[in-house]
């Protein structure tokens, strides 16, 4: 059973160490740690829900879709200031995000219902990154939505996360999985020099992309 990637991740995610508020990272169902395809694909494609698993195919149409609404609603200079954060194709080889403590800030693009904002761009929050038996945990420390979850290896540009969204003064995640409003899918993607992103496409609330700017702390 360690043999396999999916149950090696299955206990990384039940084992994660203590990372600030958020305290674990969400385990995945037994189910989907089992899945016979975890050694071949690398793991995040059998322990994905099947949501997810679209989330990460239609990341493109995403990303296309949200910066045409947002440039629709007069954001256009917004996005242009932001440079390549903002540019799908920009990922740069060798995406592997280091443990450490990060400076973390959220842009929200294109409306994800009637009468949302099609750009939010919020301040700086604390990320962290963990070494988790092999796997990394990537853990938003602060702010009212906060992301926790695993990044597994996919390609030469980017790496996958998985998790859930912690809400408000909760303390703990929800198992990944169990709700589907709290599940989250997206790619980590190095975009310069001690700079990556956590592109989330088509998020549960408020908008139609979420990019995650990482810089490490200090």
């Amino acid at each position: 059973m360690r043999g396999r990637t999916a149950s090696y991740v299955a206990l990384a995610l039940g084992a994660a160490a203590s990372l600030g508020a958020c305290r674990t990272v969400p385990p995945i169902p037994p189910s989907a740690a089992d899945a016979p395809q975890a050694e071949a694909d690398g793991g995040w494609r059998a322990t994905a829900t099947e949501q997810d698993r679209q989330r990460i195919r239609n990341w493109h149409s995403s990303w296309t879709a949200a910066l045409a609404d947002a440039r629709a609603n007069g954001f256009g200079a917004d996005i242009d200031r932001e440079g390549v954060l903002l540019q799908p194709l920009a990922a740069l080889p060798n995406a592997h995000l280091p443990a450490g403590d990060y400076r973390c800030r959220t842009i929200k693009v294109g409306a994800g219902g009637r009468g949302g904002l099609s750009y939010i761009a919020y301040g700086w929050f604390r990320c962290r990154v963990a070494v988790e038996q092999g796997l990394s945990s990537l853990t938003k420390l602060t702010g009212s939505q906060r992301p926790v979850g695993l990044i597994f290896p996919d390609n030469l540009r980017r790496q996958v996360f998985l998790g859930t969204l912690v809400l408000g003064d909760e303390s703990l995640p929800v198992s990944y999985g169990s709700d589907r409003m709290r599940d989250m899918a997206g790619l980590v993607e190095r975009i310069g020099d001690n700079r990556w992103r956590l592109v989330l496409p088509a998020p549960a609330y408020e908008s139609l992309l979420d990019v995650i700017e990482l810089v490490p702390a200090g």
